[in-house]
């Protein structure tokens, strides 16, 4: 049974460190390869979103040490869905993410969640794909973006794991995944990008849904990612790229009245297609209502 609490609430953010191995993709995969990537900037940038949400948002931070044989294992989103006490394992669409699994699974059991697998059946050759950074939870519903990453026999999994909410399947018109385009501003506000894509896949969510939300666009893709949290201190924060990666997209953000925002760098991860929210899970805990 999923716990039905409202969006934004979160006591513990779980994330993965830089490994060395970071830009490349793993051996034997068939995009085998590098991007030309700054390892430092990318391990510092990775320590100023973790020390936003452990010391300006307060959640308590879950820190699994890096992998260099999982180069992408710090795409921590696309591993997990998490909502209330279940925990959905994905399945990635490479076979050699898979193995990322693990150490999730691990701490999703430490934390006392529901720990759901996609069984062996259905991510098999030609069966289900999911992964998280196509997933977006509004607080009332899912919508699931069918990318080159997730196909429907996976939003269909998902479907099946937390039935207390509808899924909607979109296709990702702009960008590789669906949180590419868009993510929550907070209850009841989606974060959109204005480009052309991402304003049909916008169009076809609102035909989905009969609850009304309101969108808050942003002119660079770029910025329609962000991960917004209500912290224990209860006030409401912003995670957003910071004006030197998206100069046009902040000013967008100061419409959100009393958010505590915070400009978060993510352009080493961005190079690789990620995003911020692609690099926590976010976990309740608590079970606090408001």
């Amino acid at each position: 049974m999923a716990n039905m609490c409202p969006y934004g609430f979160f006591t513990h953010a779980v994330v993965r460190g830089i490994p060395e191995t970071f830009g490349k993709t793993a051996a034997g995969g068939p995009e085998d390869g590098e991007v030309p990537v700054d390892l430092a900037k990318a391990q510092r940038q990775f320590g100023c979103l973790t020390g936003a949400l452990r010391q300006k948002v307060g959640l308590q931070l879950i820190e699994i040490p890096p992998e260099p044989a999982l180069p992408e294992s710090w795409r921590m989103e696309d591993v997990a869905v998490v909502q209330g006490d279940t925990a959905l394992i994905t399945r990635p669409f490479k076979q050699q993410r898979r193995a990322e699994a693990e150490a999730v699974r691990r701490v999703m059991s430490e934390l006392n969640l529901t720990v759901v697998e996609m069984g062996a059946e259905e991510g098999g050759s030609g069966g289900a794909t999911l992964e998280g950074s196509d997933v977006l939870f509004t607080g009332r519903e899912f919508f699931v973006g069918v990318s080159s990453h997730t196909n429907c026999r996976g939003a269909e999994v998902l479907a099946d794991t937390f039935r207390d909410f509808a899924v909607s399947t979109v296709p990702v018109c702009g960008g590789a995944r669906l949180k590419n385009i868009c993510s929550m501003g907070g209850p009841d506000t989606i974060i959109f990008s204005s480009s052309e894509g991402a304003k049909k896949t916008l169009r076809m969510m609102e035909q989905l849904t009969d609850h009304h939300y309101e969108v808050l666009t942003v002119p660079e893709e770029s910025a329609a990612n962000c991960v917004y949290i209500k912290g224990p201190s209860k006030r409401h924060f912003l995670l957003h790229r910071p004006a030197e990666e998206c100069p046009d997209g902040v000013s967008a953000f100061q419409k959100l009245q009393d958010y505590t925002l915070l400009p978060t760098a993510c352009s080493e991860a961005a190079k690789l297609g990620a995003s911020l929210s692609s690099l926590c899970l976010l976990v309740n805990r608590k079970h606090t209502y408001f």
